[in-house]
């Protein structure tokens, strides 16, 4: 029989207390009051410091007793505490040696690494006058949503389409016509858009609290601020972004994106913090445990495999469950169907910083049970040169964003030499980089936010990026990109004509590969930056949603539209194992030309690409028994309706037109839609 330790109540700072429970982590709710529980291994001490919801000095601060730690884990419920009307934040004392890893400062309030909503950041943009990167307070939260019997769509792997998009600028432009602009309700207003299009998975930029203001400068020429806009620098793991919308606006938004058949992504920045280097700001992790959080090289300096100045630790014990309980929290409490992880190879550097041959923080992901049913999406590269397309350790788990399947369409598109080849490589699901996995290991895209747009790669040979205060310095020079034979704006009509068949040519050949494809919001209808390839801090209309060009631009709506329409009508379009050459694909390469057929069963799809400047004419295979081959898309003339596709006259030639992609499918004669 073992005993039961009662702890007696005691008063501290005018409150009474008592030694709190371990887990969870984070300011949980409960009857009387709240309970808080913080970890750190390396501290000496650590007080609590309350707050009245909006007032900037403390109600109280309550140094946790000796009593009240187990390890290095200090817990202490506190009573007379109102969820509703307070706000906290942690004070932690230790050691100040940062050759050594600690830089332990009892005089900075900490965030709670574990609060699920944070205080500071409500109204986007403000607080430039008097900017403090330390004004956040965490906020306890009652978690108590009403999800209406809400079930996860469950799509399979290869039914996905994709539709990466920012929080803020999908529709913050004024053309968007919403109520709630830039928010979770403004996004939700745009869910019969969505649906209309025919994406079904929406892959979100960070919605994790970040600063906006950190790093903002005011732009002379523009007479506009420029902000941290893209999010990619996280203060609150388990927090949504405040000016966003509250938690259960989030969930609102989720829940009717469920309704309607659409998944819900989450890009998620688990390889730096907002803290940069040791000229950055103590906001959380540095203060409460340093060396647990970051990693350090022998001086104590911080490794920067991120570009940002910190690396997380992430094979770390403590990260390691620190990770894997923040997506379970998604998961739970946000019904999130799945995660996109930046920079994803730093997910397996090691203590040192070299690549670990089984990082246990990707095998925990993989075979997490609550995380069993997400989609797990690796950018498999970082900042420093880890380059892990095709050899990210997936453990059967992970999609990867497929940089080769960009970089290799971008030149095939353009015209290049000798690219066709490969072309039909990545077409067909990349076997070469996923032969022992499906298809659906790629994510396809063509462009995303870290780049140009598609209206831009087939404007601009150059990156133009002055805006950005960095001379021109920032961004990739490598873009594949091809103006059409005049740099930026022009009326002149033939460039113009060019530049978007080349558009409808990329995203065809996207929406017919096999793989999953991630369209860009807003390349349905020509967004552009203006030349900027990397818009990261531009809130404006350079990088907002333009919603006025769908107008303008209405077409290549209904062509995005009929191409997802046709994919989601074609299994061989969405085959869930490698089609084997011969069986399941056939294809073609002629210099700047590919032809590939494409079957599952009864099945069959036909797409021909041709990149050079002169029109081809191709032979047709021979279509099955008692089939034709009907026309789908011919980007220089037409693309149907999918059902309503009409039959060829000649079966066995088709004429590819200049830079031009062709879709057939074969059917039986008199099959068409009335």
């Amino acid at each position: 029989m073992t005993a039961t330790r009662v702890d007696s109540d005691r008063w501290i700072a005018g409150f009474r207390v008592r030694a709190g429970r371990l887990l969870p982590f984070g300011a949980t709710p409960v009857d009387g009051g709240v309970n808080f529980a913080v970890s750190s291994l390396h501290a000496t001490a650590v007080t609590l410091v309350l707050f009245r919801r909006g007032e900037r000095e403390p109600l109280a601060e309550l140094p946790f007793p000796g009593s009240f730690r187990v390890g290095g884990v200090y817990a202490m419920t506190v009573f007379g505490v109102d969820p509703a009307s307070v706000e906290y934040g942690y004070r932690v004392d230790g050691p100040y040696l940062p050759e050594e890893g600690h830089r332990f400062d009892p005089g900075a309030l900490l965030v709670d690494p574990y609060a699920k909503a944070l205080t500071g950041r409500e109204v986007w943009g403000e607080g430039r006058e008097g900017y403090r990167s330390t004004a956040w307070r965490s906020r306890p939260v009652e978690e108590a949503f009403d999800w209406q019997g809400d079930r996860p769509p469950g799509l399979a792997h290869e039914d996905l389409v994709v539709y990466e998009a920012h929080v803020r600028g999908f529709t913050r432009h004024p053309s968007s016509g919403v109520l709630a602009p830039g928010t979770f309700a403004g996004l939700a207003e745009k869910i019969p858009y969505l649906r209309e299009l025919g994406v079904n998975c929406v892959e979100l930029m960070p919605v994790f609290e970040f600063d906006e203001l950190q790093n903002s400068r005011f732009d002379e020429a523009a007479g506009e601020w420029n902000y941290n806009y893209w999010g990619y620098s996280t203060v609150g793991f388990f927090a949504p972004k405040a000016s966003y919308g509250s938690p259960d606006e989030l969930r609102e938004l989720i829940r009717q994106l469920h309704l309607a058949g659409i998944e819900v992504v989450l890009d998620v920045v688990f390889n730096h913090t907002a803290e940069g280097n040791e000229l950055g700001p103590t906001i959380s992790f540095r203060g409460l445990d340093n060396r647990t959080y970051y990693l350090l090289d022998r001086q104590g300096g911080y490794l920067n495999f991120s570009g940002t100045g910190n690396t997380v630790n992430c094979n770390d014990p403590v990260v390691r469950g620190f990770v894997l309980d923040c997506l379970r929290h998604w998961v739970e409490q946000f019904h999130v169907d799945g995660f996109r992880f930046d920079l994803a190879a730093i997910l397996v550097r090691g203590r040192d910083g070299a690549p670990l041959e089984n990082p246990p923080l990707v095998e925990a992901l993989a075979g997490d049970p609550v995380l069993r049913d997400c989609k797990l999406i690796a950018e498999a590269w970082d900042a420093a040169g880890l380059y892990q397309v095709g050899s990210f350790p997936d453990h059967r788990r992970f999609s990867e964003w497929n940089g080769q399947y960009r970089d290799v369409l971008r030149r095939f598109l353009k015209g290049d030499a000798g690219v066709a080849g490969e072309m039909v490589t990545r077409f067909t699901g990349s076997p070469d980089l996923y032969g022992d996995r499906s298809p659906t290991a790629s994510v396809n895209f063509v462009t995303a936010h870290d780049g140009f747009t598609l209206a831009d790669l087939v404007s601009y040979n150059d990156k133009h990026n002055d805006a950005n205060g960095e001379g021109g310095r920032d961004g990739e020079s490598a873009n594949h990109s091809w103006n059409c034979g005049h740099e930026g704006d022009t009326d002149d009509p033939e460039v113009l004509a060019l530049r978007r068949r080349q558009r409808r040519n990329a995203l065809l050949l996207l929406l017919t590969s096999q793989g999953i494809p991630m369209l860009l919001a807003g390349d349905e209808f020509g967004r552009t930056q203006r030349g900027n390839n990397n818009a990261y801090r531009h809130d404006g209309p350079l990088s907002w949603v333009d919603w006025g060009l769908l107008d303008q631009e209405r077409e290549d709506f209904h062509v995005v539209r009929r191409a997802i329409a046709f994919r989601r009508a074609h299994p061989a379009l969405r085959q869930p194992a490698h089609p084997v050459d011969g069986v399941g694909v056939r294809a073609e390469v002629d210099g700047r030309v590919f032809a590939v057929v494409l079957s599952l069963g009864d099945d069959h799809v036909y797409v021909a690409a041709n990149a050079h400047w002169e029109g081809h004419d191709l032979d047709l295979p021979a279509p099955p028994d008692g089939a034709a081959w009907h026309l789908f898309a011919d980007t220089s003339a037409d693309v149907h309706e999918p059902g309503h596709e009409p039959p060829l006259a000649d079966q066995t030639r088709i004429w590819a037109g200049p830079r031009s992609v062709v879709v057939l499918t074969a059917r039986g004669r008199g099959d068409e839609e009335p």
